[in-house]
């Protein structure tokens, strides 16, 4: 199997395979009510069809008043305004200021006409003949909202292929906008393969194994936007994952294959994606561990990956991988934001120059910030990813880390 001999990047796989994949495999349109529409990615550009806000409003409690009759004002030499009403909430009052004017007027009410700033309550006092004293001055503007500050009538507010975050749910909400179009969820066939796998609820005999791969898998799938099709555990057969698959890429726009991917003689996958369709596999193997023997195709327009089966592997390399695949299926064409945290090695960590290691790790608090303390553990033991907060990266160019290294965790979410 040649393409096993060549390694590449995790970079460099998922270049090839997005590259691969058509320029018209954006995802359907539905409409979507904007509070459901949550995580989303928006299909339509979003522009203001009124200012925000749709008046000038006072940003807190006090009187609305000519900031030019302030001028100078200051607790030893105060300027004196007569008060000439309140301005009621929720509606736009008649009141006009005129020179040497004050109106009361509450946080988020409507400035009336004339008036240029609002001094605060704590800044005023009342004296007899239904006058205040200013004892601050003012410049123009000054704890004011002004009319469409925010935004501006016809301003595209939201983009296509933005996702749709709390603070978007309440900017759309604002504009009156309940229902939005955005892209149909990305549908990922995950198909698990092996003998000795049994469905989770069985209790597994001598030699069997749950089945941890289609769960994990289909929780990763739902996290990064797109929806899981379980299509079952599949023997190790070669027709039979053939056939299988062929289901899978008649109504998915991705398909997930765990285990078979090894070099062993039990290698189903690589010829799978092969006989699906063209241009077949694009990637088999990668300068990783875990998850060297990964394998990455296009069939057809369809993407599809087959997974180790140690649920470590596949989680990581699904998280390289996968994610990223499903944003761009999904229409979400922002850039990828990734928070790592930052903290200091708690020990030696060996490594091989050539590959890149993601070494799960626990994050632990220190006066001189976190520490990172790694979780040994082979590939198949999803527990070592249960006591991790995150995972550390480990560069291609290197032969490990010394203690006290500063790293990078990838936090998981």
């Amino acid at each position: 199997m040649p393409e096993f001999l060549r390694l590449v990047s995790p970079a460099e796989a998922l270049a090839r395979w997005l590259k691969a994949l058509p320029e018209s495999r954006r995802g359907e349109v539905e409409s979507q009510d904007t509070p459901g529409s949550l995580g989303r990615i928006l299909a339509e550009d979003v522009v203001a069809p009124h200012p925000l806000p749709p008046f000038a409003r006072s940003t807190v409690d006090g009187y609305a008043v000519r900031a030019e009759d302030t001028f100078g004002a200051g607790p030893s030499a105060p300027s004196y305004l007569r008060l000439v009403g309140e301005v009621p909430m929720g509606r736009i009052s008649d009141i006009q200021i005129h020179v040497g004017e004050a109106a009361l007027v509450h946080t988020g009410g409507a400035i009336p006409e004339g008036a240029s700033a609002v001094v605060m309550l704590e800044d005023t006092q009342t004296v007899p003949g239904g006058e205040i004293e200013v004892l601050s001055a003012l410049g123009i503007g000054k704890n004011v909202i002004r009319l469409g500050e925010d935004i501006q009538e016809g301003e595209r507010v939201l983009e296509i292929g933005q996702r749709l975050r709390v603070q978007e749910i309440g900017g759309l909400m604002a504009l009156g906008r309940t229902r939005v179009s955005v892209f149909r969820r990305p549908r990922v066939a995950i198909l698990s393969t092996g003998d000795e796998v049994v469905p989770a609820e069985a209790e597994p005999q001598p030699g069997q194994v749950r089945d941890v791969n289609s769960h994990t898998l289909a929780a990763l799938v739902l996290r990064s936007g797109g929806q899981p099709v379980p299509f079952g555990i599949v023997p190790d057969d070669p027709e039979t994952l053939f056939q299988a698959a062929q289901r899978a890429k008649a109504s998915s726009d991705l398909i997930i294959i765990t285990a078979g991917s090894s070099a062993s003689a039990r290698d189903n996958t690589a010829e799978v994606v092969r006989r699906l369709g063209a241009p077949g596999v694009l990637v088999h193997g990668l300068s990783i561990k875990p998850g060297k023997p990964a394998i990455l195709g296009m069939v057809d327009g369809v993407p599809v990956i087959g997974l180790p089966g140690n649920p470590v592997s596949a989680l990581v390399v699904a998280g390289l991988l996968v994610t990223p695949m499903l944003r761009r299926l999904g229409g979400d064409n922002r850039p990828t934001i990734t928070a790592a945290v930052p903290a200091r090695l708690a020990v030696n960590v060996p490594s091989e120059a050539g590959r890149e290691d993601y070494l799960p790790a626990r994050l632990e608090g220190s006066p001189e910030g976190w520490i990172a303390d790694p979780v040994f553990g082979k590939s198949n033991l999803i527990f070592t990813l249960v006591r991790a907060d995150g995972l550390i990266r480990i560069p291609a160019d290197t032969t490990g880390l010394p203690e006290g290294s500063r790293v990078d965790v990838i936090p998981f979410d």
